[in-house]
């Protein structure tokens, strides 16, 4: 199967804007053979901006799924382009809103994932649910930005059977207590141009693409999957973000990555016997779950604040 990802700069708030980028890409991705195609978390919507909304500006923002309009403009899209597409959403639903992502084809929505750690607004509500789903002959799972930096979240999707998971972010060039980590100066964007450069090694130093590889490799490679991570490039509301969206094997390899400063796309190619042969694969059939069920099981408070806001916070 030949799978794309994609990264576009959003514009806050406008979903017409949005999916007219997205059908832009999708139908590049076709052209250039994918099967389907993989967009950024909330790529109809933008994300970032989110973080200072009112419940009713969410709530007015946010859809119903599948009979919301930008449900049914990403299947007349995959219509039109004759594979399917996945994309992020704010979703409402019994008066909660969620941090959603589906999988469209032209027949209708073939799978709804809610991001089970939700942090951006304080009014969004957390999805309880992992998502594994057929599609094109593969078993495929989703887990969006945050999510997938919990290690048990990955484990227990691929136990549930995903060959596949789809990783949208908006993630990189934020603050953290990780030396050399923080925002990109607007100089380098601004100057991207003139000199590529400058900006392509803030996007790949520690604050962009060499953060992703402390873990992002690590995931596909111990849970022998492939891995369609894929992140905005250029501002997401006030924040600039790297792109990199990229395509990783199971054992933990790149196999393809945007490297532009535009509006992109990057395909590969995947194979099922990859799968089998990786590390991975082999570990989770060495398990011996009865070591540490009760260990792993143990009741918990799930709590996503960093460290640095904490001591911040106690001031």
């Amino acid at each position: 199967m030949n799978v794309a990802v994609a990264q576009f700069e959003p514009k806050d708030g406008d979903k017409s804007y949005n999916l007219s980028i997205i059908q832009k890409l999708a139908k590049r991705a076709k052209s250039k053979g994918a099967d389907l195609i993989s967009f950024h978390e909330m790529s109809v919507t933008a994300y970032t901006f989110t973080k200072n909304l009112s419940l009713e500006q969410l709530t007015d923002l946010a859809e119903e799924v599948p009979n919301g309009k930008s449900t049914q403009k990403l299947i007349e899209i995959a219509k039109e382009v004759n594979m399917p597409i996945l994309a992020g959403l704010l979703e409402k639903s019994d008066g909660k809103i969620y941090n959603t992502y589906i999988c469209v084809t032209e027949d209708g929505l073939v799978a709804k994932y809610r991001k089970l750690h939700p942090f951006i607004n304080k009014h969004l509500s957390a999805g309880n649910e992992y998502c594994v789903f057929d599609l094109l002959g593969w078993k495929c799972g989703i887990l969006i930005c945050y999510d997938n930096n919990v290690i048990e979240n990955v484990r227990a999707t691929t136990l549930l059977g995903a060959e596949l998971i789809f990783a949208p972010h908006v993630t990189c060039c934020t603050p953290s207590a990780m030396p050399h980590r923080g925002y990109i100066d607007d100089k380098y964007w601004q100057n991207r141009e003139n000199d590529p450069v400058s900006l392509r090694m803030e996007f790949d130093g520690p604050k962009g693409r060499r953060w992703l590889m402390r873990w992002l490799p690590a995931r596909a490679y111990d849970n022998g999957v492939y891995y369609l991570f894929s992140n905005p490039i250029g501002y997401d509301g006030d924040q600039l973000k790297n792109g990199n969206s990229m395509i990783i094997d199971p054992y933990g390899e790149v196999l393809s990555e945007i490297k532009s400063f535009e509006n992109d796309i990057a395909i590969s190619k995947i194979t099922k016997e990859k799968i089998r042969l990786s590390g991975g694969w082999r570990y989770k059939n060495a398990r011996r779950p009865e070591l540490y069920k009760n260990i792993i099981g143990k009741d918990h408070k799930s709590d996503t604040t960093p460290i640095w806001m904490k001591d911040r916070s106690s001031d």
